[in-house]
This record gives C-alpha cells, structure tokens and sequence, in this order.
C-alpha cells in the first residue's frame, strides 16, 4: 500500500469534466454545417464554434496550471498533459471543420458527411461521460472500446466519402479540393477521440 504525506487534488477530475462538456457543445455546434448553409448563417455557425473551442483552451491551460502549481496529482503529470492536450485536439479539429465551411464558402456538404458528424457527436458524448469515472478508475474499458468501434466506423465512412467524391463525377475540382480538406478535419477529429481513450486505457492499467 502507499501512503501520501499529501492529499491529492481531485478538482483535476471536476476540469477534465468541464473539457470534455465543451467537447459535447462542439459536436452539437458541428452538425450545423450539415444540409444547405446561406452566407450569414455559415457565418455565425463559425463564430459560435469559435467560442466554443476557446472556451476549452481556458479549460486546458487550467489543467495545465493546475500541474504545474501542484505538488501532488492524481496520476502522472504526463498523462495529465497527453490527456488534457488530446481533449483539446478533438475540439480544435471540429473547429478548423467549421471554420473551413464558412471561409470556402460552401453551401452544401454531402450527405454522407452525416455520417462522420453522427460518429463524432457520439464521441463526445462517451468521452463527457467517461471523464467522471477517471476519479474511481472504473468502468471505463466500455467506453474505450466503444470509441475504438466507432473510430473504426468513422474511417470506412471517411473512405467512402472520398472515393464518391473522386467518382461520382458530380463535383468540380476545386469543390472537391475544398469538401476533402473539410473531411480530412473531421477524421483528425475521430483519431483525436481515438487518442484520448487510448490515453485513458493507458492511465487506468497503470493506476489499477
């Protein structure tokens, strides 16, 4: 058994928490840019998601300080940093996303796109769930491996995007140079996911 001459500081759980709440807020904000967008409203979809991936900066540099100002933490320092830097990853690729529909100016995605924002809203809703449980260490390989499953989903949603995309004959080319680097934020957004429960298996073997 060990034995601590000082407590742990549990707020680290309450701050992963508040990241990982933002995560949710970020996906809801997301499936905006599905279906026809005009001018404006493509727009504001940016700006609001903007705030959003702001909102969880703030809460990663208090993870951060939080580190650096604590003698003792709950688990490693440097999975505290991997945890907090890939919970931020997630958010800032679901931004770049929306950012790019408004500074390209696209109108309308494909439909299959749905699909990726559908696997990311899930994603984000186990991770907002899973965070609370870091605190016990428990019940968490259901939620890492449900991640895994739908990271493996996304992927053959992002391939068959792209092959329709460059199939289809349906696209001009400068559409398709615009929707693939839009699509290519939202899988990094996947694998992002996918790290972050990565991280979690790996701080829970440890910690078990």
């Amino acid at each position: 058994m060990r034995f601590r001459f000082t407590p742990k500081d549990d707020s680290f759980y309450d701050y992963f928490a508040e990241l990982a709440g933002h995560l949710v807020s970020g996906a809801q904000e997301l499936s905006n840019i599905l279906g026809p967008v005009e001018g404006a409203e493509r727009q504001a979809n940016a700006e609001r998601m903007k705030a959003l991936e702001s909102r969880a900066d703030e809460a990663t540099h208090a993870i951060l300080n939080k580190v650096n100002s604590s003698f003792v933490t709950p688990f490693d320092r440097e999975d505290i940093y991997a945890l907090a830097s890939s919970l931020d990853d997630c958010m800032d690729h679901m931004e770049a996303a929306v950012s790019m529909v408004n500074l390209y100016q696209v109108s309308e995605l494909p439909e299959r796109v749905a699909e990726q924002v559908e696997v990311l809203g899930r994603m984000a809703e186990l991770t907002a769930e899973a965070m609370p449980r870091l605190k016990a260490m428990k019940d968490l390989k259901e939620y890492w491996i449900e991640i895994n499953r739908l990271e493996n989903v996304g992927d053959e949603s992002y391939r068959r995007l792209q092959a329709s995309l460059f199939n289809d004959g349906t696209h001009e080319v400068l559409d398709i140079i615009k929707i693939k680097a839009i699509i290519d934020e939202l899988e990094e957004a996947a694998d992002a996911f996918e790290t972050v429960a990565n991280t979690v298996e790996s701080i829970a073997v440890k910690e078990s």
